[in-house]
């Protein structure tokens, strides 16, 4: 379980931009250094499983499809 810290937020300035953009790059940097990354093993294995999901799900509407469509010509000739 991860720590979290318990700070309440900090008063907004009353106008302007106020260093939002670098404020926000600098919280993206954090938060991305946070992620754990798969190795290039786990990433390789992930693509292929994806890869193979989406030709099959491809391959079934891609099916239904064909039979919908004969299925439409038969009964509307």
């Amino acid at each position: 379980m991860t720590a979290t810290r318990t700070e309440s937020a900090a008063p907004r300035p009353s106008g302007g931009r106020g260093g939002k953009p670098t404020r926000f790059v600098r919280e993206s940097i954090s938060e991305m250094r946070k992620v754990l990354w798969p190795s290039r093993n786990e990433l390789v294995t992930y693509s292929i499983v994806v890869i193979i999901f989406v030709v099959i799900m491809v391959s079934l509407v891609a099916g239904l499809d064909i039979g919908f469509a004969k299925l439409v010509l038969l009964v509307f000739g």
